[in-house]
């Protein structure tokens, strides 16, 4: 089992683990930007001049060419952009790094007006016209992809309308979520030296961790005002979230306190930038003639409407699901009723943190016992320093897995905070990468899956590894929190998706039918939106009312969230088809994660013998879920603790 870290001490493997960037540009740093893009929208315009007006007498060969060379300069955007994003990302409070992803945005902008009418003209050809195009050879690294370019047909507008507003998206709707990222990323949470001692002598693994932040990597930890325990000292979101596991009830009800009081200052301001976006998104909608909020994203994600539908209604018929679990943990924890901020806490005080040296060894060793090939892959990441770990001032919160682009390898960043959880988040973002990392062959149009799909491998890699852990603790109570942490990760990642789901369809309807959205109705919804999952599970309290207010998702991927649950109970069906059939599953995985996006979801999940149009698939995997909570309710017996 885990053991407990010491409240002073720090983790040098983690603070190394920093990525390099520069073998993205080959060393050129913001010069090779710059020169990239120069060169990429030379090549547009070229590309332009060459077959604007002319794809109408394309033959095969010449379509082959042509996609080709659309592939070349997406590949210069995209080492560039990604680039900029990701050094923005590890420092967004820099005016260099927001100057260089701000030229970035400009830039790959003019590229994209330049090459706009190629997807206008190819959407209009007659379908007889592209069906013997495509039949040819040579055309099965875009053909998919071209495909689904003529999905959109009935939402493309005029190649003059599309250039202003791709143009104007650079002061729109790219620059809010900006704005909302550097916002965000410098909330600071002030929390008492006494309640960050308590957290640290509580044993749930959080206090050290904080201090480790605090004193090693720069996190910002200022002494405020007062003497001894009156002191405050500033931490980032994220850390001071990762108090909410505490054992401690007042640790946990003092932190949400913190919290709700570091969102107060900017809330009018994110909530101002969240109406504008969804005004936008509506004006774009209405020219665009979608047919509600979320039908672009279906599209994209190749859902269609009743898919997604009948996902999100079977997951909110059964919301039973976590509010037995949040009964039984009630129980747990000795309280008559959680309140929002005990959902999270340890149910044991036997808590283990994680050396970060530790995480990525049982990581990567179990990736390599379910597959070399991705044991291989996965090691890369730290051998070619492609993982940035540490918390840092400034930095962007969460975690996330960037693909780059074929011809580069993929990066993810972490904010580690030393908990166990955050061992199965390193899992998860490296499937992710071994994901984008066996898809790179499919080439630039086919190099990412639908969002449907992209939590397959993540979330399976998660799983293999919760498995390790758990085989290797023996101590009945940190059995019984592992459980618990495994249990409410799935809780969050089907029930609580579609319940944000269903707090953005409550504002983005409501903005579209009555008008721009107060601090105040937004809080609203947001409780209507999380007591619909809860019942009376779980009380909610004012403060709460404002955490929408820091969740990129709502701002930068509007619908996204969905996908979560979409991508978790497919993952679990994958899994469960190892679990029954072993190795022989593992050859057709990873066919499957090497086929990228070359296919339909439907085709890509019949590698692994998953039928999406089997309309029990939903509850199927919903069985699983109350599986592992009827699993956690036994531990919970065992234990002796109900």
């Amino acid at each position: 089992m885990a053991t407990h870290a010491s409240p002073d001490a720090t983790d040098p493997e983690l603070e190394r683990t920093a990525w390099d960037l520069e073998p993205l540009l080959e060393g050129e740093g913001r010069d090779g930007v710059e020169r990239r893009l120069a060169d990429a929208l030379t090549r547009a315009q070229a590309f332009a001049q060459r077959y604007a007006g002319e794809l109408g007498e394309l033959d095969s060969d010449g379509l082959r060419q042509a996609m080709e060379e659309l592939a070349a300069i997406h590949e210069l955007v995209g080492r560039a952009g990604t680039y900029a994003a990701l050094r923005f990302s590890t420092d967004t409070a820099d005016p260099e790094n927001g100057a260089l992803l701000q030229l970035a945005q400009e830039r790959g902008t003019a590229i994209e007006t330049t090459l706009l009418f190629f997807e206008l003209e190819w959407a209009a050809l007659e379908q007889d016209r592209v069906d013997g195009l495509l039949a040819a050879d040579g055309l099965d690294f875009c053909s998919h992809h071209l495909h689904n370019v003529r999905r959109y047909r009935d939402h493309l507008l005029s190649e003059p309308e599309e250039k202003i507003l791709a143009e104007k998206a650079l002061t729109g709707a790219s620059a809010w979520s900006r704005l909302f990222e550097e916002l965000t990323s410098a909330i600071e949470v002030e929390l008492s030296s006494a309640q960050a001692a308590a957290a640290g002598n509580g044993a749930a693994g959080e206090g050290p961790a904080l201090a480790s932040e605090a004193a090693g990597s720069g996190q910002r930890a200022d002494e405020d005002r007062g003497d001894g325990a009156d002191r405050t000292r500033r931490f980032a979101l994220d850390v001071a979230l990762s108090q909410l596991i505490s054992p401690d009830r007042e640790v946990r009800q003092a932190t949400a306190q913190a919290v709700t009081a570091a969102l107060a200052p900017g809330l009018r301001t994110r909530a101002f930038l969240f109406n504008t976006l969804l005004a936008d998104k509506a004006i774009d909608d209405r020219l665009r003639s979608y047919a509600h909020w979320l039908a672009a994203r279906n599209l994209a994600n190749e859902a269609s409407d009743e898919s997604v539908r009948a996902l999100i209604e079977a997951v909110r018929a059964r919301q039973e699901i976590p509010r037995r679990w949040y009964r039984l943990k009630a129980q747990l924890l000795g309280i008559y009723r959680l309140a929002d901020y005990d959902r999270m806490a340890a149910v044991s005080e036997d808590v283990g943190t994680f050396a970060f040296a530790r995480a990525k060894q049982i990581v990567l060793e179990c990736y390599a016992s379910f597959s070399p090939e991705l044991g291989e892959l996965a090691e890369r990441f730290f051998s070619e320093r492609r993982i940035d770990a540490p918390v840092r001032p400034a930095k962007r919160g969460g975690a996330f897995c960037a693909p780059a682009v074929p011809s580069a390898a993929p990066y993810v960043l972490l904010n580690y905070t030393s908990r166990r959880r955050d061992v199965l988040t390193l899992a998860h973002e490296l499937g992710h990468g071994v994901h984008f990392a066996l898809a790179a062959r499919q080439g630039i149009f086919h190099h990412s899956t639908p969002l449907t799909l992209a939590e397959t491998a993540s979330v399976f890699g998660e799983t293999v590894v919760f498995g390790r852990l758990l085989a290797e603790d023996t101590e009945p109570s940190s059995r019984l929190a592992l459980l618990a942490e495994n249990l409410e990760d799935t809780i969050a990642t089907v029930f609580r998706q579609v319940a944000m789901n269903r707090f953005e369809d409550l504002v983005h309807t409501t903005r579209r039918e009555q008008g721009e959205l107060s601090v105040e109705r937004f809080g609203e919804l947001w409780a209507e939106s999380q007591s619909e999952m809860l019942g009376d599970s779980v009380e909610l309290t004012d403060g709460y009312r404002s955490w929408w207010s820091y969740i990129p998702h709502f701002i930068g991927s509007p619908g996204y969230v969905y996908a979560y649950a979409y991508g978790q109970l497919l993952a679990l069906s994958v899994y469960e088809r190892y679990e029954q059939t072993g190795p022989e599953l593992v050859p057709r995985y990873l066919e499957m994660l090497a086929a990228g996006g070359s296919r339909s979801p439907e085709e890509l999940v019949e590698l692994v013998g998953i039928d999406l149009a089997d309309p029990g698939f939903w509850e199927a995997g919903l069985d699983l879920v109350e599986r592992q909570l009827s699993e956690a309710e036994e531990a919970a017996r065992a234990s002796g603790r109900v």
